[in-house]
């Protein structure tokens, strides 16, 4: 037998792993199926990519010689439900095999029987699941701080909102210090009361913090770069802001599109490479939200962890300093820059910032610690550091550099 959960779940990895996609971009391809089996697909597939160190050291024992990759998926998929999700150890190992047949694998059903008849009977005890779920690199990268931040991967994002001015918060959330409200993981925001309404929208708690720490006054000539989905230029908008949101890309200016019609919204929005785009006139304020390597969305993106490598680092450090550049040069004199990436590597956070502080006409604008509710992640820089780590009781959050500066 084989359910269409698993179905899911096997292509999203298969996709992820083998063609190095996005789980976003495995969701928009995944064959027409209901919408609960393709977002339980999706919380399975997540937590086999959250997990799969540990998996793999739980499986491994019982495997003579690495099985194919296809097969592999599947003996991870089953090792997730017996020992991650619970799943009753018959009802794990049938869709498993059962999962072979229906992808083609049928002569390795009985590897996949055997393999995991095995496993059921184990524990996750023994094994250090944080260094296991961890590529060295990005343990190494993280410094002290690693332990606490794989810990915190370990388990599923909560949702979190921010509110249209005015709006009430649907039931069942928590007010958080920042001012975003949270749900339990899993929780389907299409299906919240006052959605289709736009009177919130999704976004980390932290991922609220750099268009906050912007301080939009009503009126301002502000740029959003590198503006979808549009959460920070819905957080301008609600400021009174005149915003202009840049996005670059085709497919995700559609989605600014969209949310942004939502949430009954029309600020204007340009197609253009941020780093060529000028403004016809200098701006009071610029926030750039850049491009980065997004480690610091690991635990909401758990195929990050698979398809970054260091070599991407560099290359992002590269185009932030790039974009860096055109964003100095779009602003007034006086004129403030927000500048963040949802990134957990130092190359992509402070390093950035004093390149740009050494090569162009800015000063460093640090931020006191009554700007924000989160005088934990206030570095020795005046710069905000987040990590998945902070706020462990509640769920925990994105990992973010904000850094503010001033146009001389």
């Amino acid at each position: 037998m084989s359910d269409p959960t698993r179905l899911a779940a096997f292509d999203l990895l298969s996709t992820v792993l083998d063609k190095r996609r996005t789980l976003d971009e495995a969701l928009d391809g995944l064959r027409a199926i209901e919408p609960r089996d393709k977002a339980a697909g999706h919380r399975l597939a997540a937590a086999v990519l959250r997990r799969a160190g540990t998996l793999d050291a739980a499986l491994e024992p019982h495997l003579r010689k690495a099985p194919p990759d296809p097969v592999r998926h599947i003996l991870r998929i089953g090792a997730a439900g017996l020992l991650l999700l619970e799943t009753p150890a018959h009802a794990a190992v049938a869709t498993a095999v059962g999962l072979a047949r229906a992808r083609g694998l049928a002569p390795f059903t009985g590897l996949v029987n055997a393999v995991l008849r095995k496993v059921a009977g184990a524990t996750l005890d023994r094994l250090d699941a944080p260094r296991l779920d961890t590529p060295p690199w990005l343990w190494a990268s993280w410094g002290r701080d690693a332990r606490a931040i794989a810990e915190a991967h370990a388990h599923e994002a909560p949702l979190d909102l921010t509110l249209a001015p005015g709006a009430e918060p649907p039931p069942g959330g928590e007010a958080l210090p920042t001012g975003s409200w949270r749900y339990p993981p899993g929780t389907r925001v299409a299906e919240l009361p006052g959605f289709a309404e736009g009177q919130f929208w999704v976004q980390d708690a932290a991922a609220a913090l750099p268009a906050m720490l912007l301080h939009a006054q009503p009126g301002e000539r502000v740029a959003d770069l590198c503006a979808a989905p549009g959460g920070k230029t819905a957080q301008l908008v609600a400021a009174g802001a005149q915003v202009v949101a840049v996005e670059q890309s085709a497919g995700r200016l559609v989605r600014l599109r969209e949310n942004l019609a939502r949430l009954h919204m029309a600020p204007e929005i340009v197609q253009g490479d941020a780093t060529t785009w000028q403004p016809a006139a200098p701006l009071d304020a610029v926030l750039l939200d850049a491009p980065c390597s997004a480690t610091g969305t690991i635990r909401r993106h758990p195929e990050v962890a698979h398809l970054r490598r260091p070599r991407d680092v560099a290359a992002m450090a590269e185009q932030q300093d790039r974009l860096l550049a055109a964003a100095c040069a779009m602003l007034r004199p006086g004129g403030r820059l927000i500048y963040a990436v949802c990134s957990l590597q130092p190359e992509e956070g402070a390093a950035r910032v004093a390149a740009a502080l050494a090569a162009l006409p800015l000063r460093a604008a640090p931020f006191s610690a009554d700007e924000t509710t989160l005088p934990e992640a206030l570095t020795p820089d005046g710069w905000l550091r987040t990590t998945p780590a902070m706020w462990p009781e509640r769920g925990g959050m994105d990992g973010f550099f904000i850094a503010r500066m001033l146009r001389l």
